[in-house]
């Protein structure tokens, strides 16, 4: 499956690294280079494929998208049984995004700010 870029949440590879865990008892998310040789070498599942992460340009920029990272890891695990969560629609971020900002209204006005 490929990234849609108008469905999915785009990152760039930096951006990425960041929403990673710390993995194998070291400190700090993995390197951003992790992430590009996943995209171009991949990765080998326990069935013996070699994964890689989707990827899109944008610019000169490679980026990947959280849902795509997601598929990347259950691929290698080669879980089917895992589901990507579906991506919210346009729809459903402005109804969440207007009920932060009126949250953040009530608040200022118990402040009385």
């Amino acid at each position: 499956m490929a990234i849609d870029v108008f469905k999915e949440t785009l990152v760039t590879m930096a951006e990425a690294v960041k929403r990673l865990p710390e993995v194998g008892g070291r400190e700090g998310h993995p390197h951003v280079g992790t992430l590009y040789r996943w995209m171009l070498r991949g990765c080998t599942s326990r069935d013996g494929m070699v994964i890689r992460l989707e990827t899109v340009k944008m610019g000169g920029t490679a980026c990947t998208s959280l849902e795509a990272l997601q598929r990347f890891f259950d691929r290698l695990s080669g879980d089917t049984t895992v589901v990507t969560p579906p991506t919210p629609t346009k729809r459903q971020r402005d109804k969440e995004r207007e009920r932060h900002i009126q949250q953040a209204e009530r608040e200022l006005r118990a402040a009385g700010i």
